[in-house]
């Protein structure tokens, strides 16, 4: 008799949620809906609905939001997790690490459960979130 271990209850959790995946793509169903957040109640200036970022990235943007100051651009030097192209957010002259993920959406270290369409979107979720707090720096 074979004794069950997390490693074996692991693989069969991550073979379920690959065929899931799989079967969506062969049925031609968007798997990018059963991923996306359900958005922000309080206001409908954030946009996040994963998928309509066009792709040849994001365009740079500054702005103030609630008070607070808000800008990212396109990074030359590569991302913090892979060799591509990066993207740079800061809220007050303080970084936010945010990553896009694969099916385009992005995610901020701030809202990491929750995905967006844009930086921008994921930078005014941050702000909202944050609630007038300072954003601490995180070491990557």
């Amino acid at each position: 008799m074979s004794e069950l271990t997390r490693r074996s209850v692991l693989r069969g959790a991550v073979t379920g949620v690959a065929a899931a995946a799989f079967t969506g793509v062969a049925l031609g169903l968007p798997v990018a809906l059963a991923a996306r957040g359900t958005g922000n109640d309080t206001g409908n200036d954030i946009d996040n609905t994963a998928g309509s970022v066009p792709h040849t990235g994001p365009d740079a943007f500054d702005e103030t939001y609630r008070g607070r100051r808000i800008h990212g651009a396109p990074q030359t030097g590569g991302g913090h997790h892979h060799g591509g192209p990066g993207y740079a957010v800061f809220v007050d002259g303080r970084e936010l690490h945010v990553m896009q993920n694969a099916d385009s959406s992005w995610i901020s270290v701030v809202n990491h459960y929750e995905t967006f369409a844009t930086p921008r979107a994921a930078a005014r979720a941050a702000v909202l979130e944050l609630q007038g707090a300072a954003l601490v720096p995180v070491a990557v």
